[in-house]
């Protein structure tokens, strides 16, 4: 049941005046619930609540982690139709689509709950003593990763779910053991406290610390400013607006003790189309992008916002089936009239340079918050002189590139900023070709695609989520996949300890019989 109220460890509570509600964009009106904005008293009781609980959670087992993970995931479950619907009345997308991010949701859940079960991810290193070595003995010492306390988690206005209260930074973040304080969305207020709600349940299920876990409400920038600049606060995850992250990445490095803010921040995706690719599958590749482009009302941060090719027959053959095959596909209701209306801001400040030529743009009547599929094109000169032109346009749009020659395309490639994603569309191997272009592009993007689309985000081991700035603040983080715990964590050394005193991780009997590195060679075997 929601009840307006915010989560400050297991108690609900609404002590603050300022009130706001939800807006439902497909209906283009707003949602009953009165939500009540956390007061200032309610954030500092959160804090100490998280920071206490941290002396135990910090030494909670991989195994009662793992039990506590689990029963999340269970009690979303037990949420059934409440949360579909309530996820569908805040964001005005799809049914289909809420439950399959739920299913994702409860996967990064699951997946977590088994890293941590396994042990192994504290990547626990033991270099022993050789007492004996000239000219200086060698001490015994060991290594480990240990969580570095309360994290401010930002809900995600795109992904209610996955990337949100209990999405991918939540689940990491407990995994490693970090409680962790949500800074509840806005434009999903309601959904957020479901979710928070089974976080609750289940923390007081497996005997979780009070204040493992705090869902705070919050309709603007207040809640979690104070929550960024207070001194128990270790780390910020965030998903958002390059204006968003950054500010938050502002006010925690002027912190007299600096944290790291770990945000994605946006991304233009860029698609390179070779020459043979166009000339050869030109029609496959228009149909298949005018899906990625249009998916979800092209609200994905993997979004492939600018697509690069050489001028030719075969490049023009391929905007021209491309805008075909855009019009065959119905608009879809944005997550919120202020996106909607940011969307269009940002495309018309592209649309109105004189070098944009505009190629498709839905014409006549569109219900109130659907975004008008759009495709632009450029020629590379202009482009290279505009960065202007190389920013997100969030929402469904995507501009063509067309340079006159390889060494434009690769100027092209150079200037632009750090992305999460970049695609190579090539046939018959001449990709061997374009090796200068490749790296260049690699420079730029924390994932190369091959004949691919980037929307998409599969959650494994090997994702990388993540990209040089501005696409993320810190590139060599992953905000997806099993790795993306490592943002919460820092390396302890131990030297000379006592084995008795010693973790568990780092015991010579290695009761958890995890995979260690052992004078340098990885081994499950006790030392002697």
């Amino acid at each position: 049941m929601i009840t307006g109220k915010n989560y400050i460890g297991n108690l609900r509570a609404s002590s603050g005046t300022k009130t706001f509600k939800t807006f439902n964009p497909l209906k283009n009106v707003e949602n009953k619930t009165v939500f009540f904005e956390a007061s200032t008293i309610e954030i500092e009781h959160a804090i100490d609540l998280a920071t206490k609980a941290f002396e135990q959670f910090q030494l909670t087992s991989g195994i009662d982690k793992s039990i506590f993970l689990f029963e999340i995931a269970n009690e979303i479950i037990k949420l059934d139709e409440e949360l579909i619907d309530t996820y569908c009345s805040e964001s005005g997308l799809s049914k289909e689509r809420a439950i399959a991010e739920r299913e994702r949701t409860l996967f990064q859940l699951q997946t977590f709950a088994k890293l941590v079960k396994d042990g192994s991810w504290v990547e626990a290193s033991i270099d022993t003593a050789k007492p004996s070595r000239v000219p200086i003995p060698k001490s015994d010492i060991r290594k480990l990763l240990t969580p570095i306390g309360p994290i401010v988690v930002f809900g995600a206005s795109n992904f209610p779910l996955a990337y949100s209260t209990a999405g991918g930074d939540t689940a990491s973040a407990l995994a490693a053991g970090c409680p962790v304080i949500v800074k509840s969305h806005p434009m999903h207020t309601g959904t957020g406290e479901l979710v928070a709600s089974a976080i609750i349940n289940a923390a007081e299920k497996t005997g979780m610390p009070n204040g493992v876990f705090s869902n705070l409400n919050s309709s603007g920038n207040e809640v979690g400013e104070f929550l960024v600049k207070h001194t128990a606060i270790k780390a910020v995850g965030f998903t958002g607006s390059l204006n968003g992250g950054r500010a938050l990445y502002n006010l925690a490095s002027k912190r007299n003790e600096p944290i790291p803010v770990f945000a994605e921040m946006g991304s233009v995706n860029p698609v390179i189309l070779f020459p043979n690719a166009v000339e050869n599958n030109y029609k496959h590749w228009a149909k298949t992008y005018s899906q990625s482009i249009t998916n979800g009302a092209g609200q994905f941060c993997t979004n492939p916002g600018l697509i690069f090719g050489i001028k030719s027959e075969s490049l023009s053959k391929f905007i021209n089936v491309l805008i075909e095959e855009v019009k065959k596909i119905a608009p879809t209701c944005m997550l919120h009239p202020k996106i909607f209306e940011a969307f269009n801001k940002n495309k018309n400040n592209v649309l109105k340079n004189k070098n944009v030529a505009v190629s498709f743009e839905n014409k006549g009547i569109i219900s109130d918050n659907f975004g008008k599929h759009t495709i632009a094109t450029i020629n590379g000169k202009a482009f290279l002189k505009n960065p202007n032109l190389h920013q997100e346009v969030f929402g469904p749009f995507s501009m063509i590139v067309q340079c006159e020659d390889l060494h434009e395309l690769e100027n092209c490639i150079s200037n632009l900023e750090g992305q999460l994603t970049g695609t190579i569309l090539a046939s018959n191997n001449e990709q061997e070709n374009y090796t200068n272009l490749i790296n260049l592009l690699k420079q730029r993007v924390g994932r190369l695609i091959f004949n691919g689309v980037p929307t998409g985000v599969e959650v494994c081991d090997s994702m990388v989520h993540g990209g040089p700035y501005p696409a993320t603040t810190d590139s060599r983080f992953t905000a997806v996949g099993a790795h993306s715990i490592k943002r919460w964590v820092r390396s302890v050394c131990y030297q000379n300890w006592p084995n008795n005193l010693l973790p568990n991780e780092l015991k010579n009997e290695n009761p958890l019989n995890i995979l260690r590195i052992i004078d340098g060679e990885y081994s499950k075997k006790s030392i002697q």
